[in-house]
């Protein structure tokens, strides 16, 4: 595996919201980083192809896979330093990892699949598609919420990851994600 794609340790619970495009994942992640008073971790991806959209009208090659992979890792383990008793990660490697075998046909880096492998978060929020989806420069995929809510929830099957699903308004989401949250220990 890529150095560059190792997770650093660190003393907190790690928790991810994983799930389809325009499911809540990255209000919940900030919503559940202030009610806890830590960090929380940005969705590098949208970052880094809402700068490629914007200077150059390009969408997401095979190429981008690395370097996206490398910042969300890099941002990771930054914030990771300086977080309490939660990590929240508004997506993750393996979110990466569905995406790419989605849109390319079964395809993912190598680096991706083995940094997979070996990553270590202590539980998931899985998003559910009950919300309204927004439209933006990177969303493309309205009609496939589904078929991807599906393919999230059976990766985190197929890999016995433990996962709480969230679903309702962002209220009811909270609420569940606090109740799952004080069961967790470290």
């Amino acid at each position: 595996m890529e150095k560059t794609l190792k997770q650093q340790p660190c003393d907190c619970l790690k928790i991810v919201l994983f799930g389809p495009e325009s499911t809540g994942k990255s209000t919940l992640a900030k919503s559940l980083a202030e009610r806890f008073h830590t960090e929380w971790v940005p969705e590098y991806m949208r970052e880094y192809l809402q700068d490629k959209w914007d200077v150059h009208r390009e969408r997401i090659t095979k190429q981008d896979l690395i370097p996206i992979a490398q910042g969300q890792i890099r941002t990771e383990n930054d914030k990771a330093g300086s977080a309490n008793s939660y990590l929240f990660c508004d997506t993750n490697l393996r979110e990466l990892k569905v995406y790419s075998e989605y849109y390319y046909d079964g395809f993912c880096p190598e680096p991706i699949l083995e940094a997979c492998k070996n990553e270590q978060y202590d539980h998931y929020f899985l998003t559910q598609i009950d919300v309204p989806w927004e439209k933006d420069d990177l969303r493309d995929r309205p009609d496939d919420r589904l078929t991807l809510f599906r393919t999230f929830e059976s990766e985190l099957i197929t890999n016995h990851l433990p996962y709480t699903l969230l679903e309702g308004t962002l209220e009811e989401r909270i609420r569940t994600a606090a109740q799952v949250l004080r069961t967790l220990k470290k």
